[in-house]
């Protein structure tokens, strides 16, 4: 059998921590959470093509690593 590879501070009891927040929820907790999400400051939501994705997730990694 194939071993996830996590990245760095996650490993398999943080992911079902994830998942179980995430399973628990009622639609209305997931759209008041989601709400809040556009509401934070210093930060930005956009909406881009599917196919540049990988090229602006490179950008922010440069980015981060600055």
């Amino acid at each position: 059998m194939k071993r996830n590879i996590f990245p760095p501070g996650w490993d398999e009891k943080r992911i079902a921590k994830v998942v179980d927040h995430y399973e628990a929820q009622t639609d209305d907790e997931a759209l008041a959470e989601d709400e809040a999400a556009f509401e934070l400051s210093g930060q930005t939501v956009i909406e881009i093509p599917t196919e540049l994705v990988p090229a602006v997730r490179e950008l922010l990694a440069k980015h981060k690593a600055a």
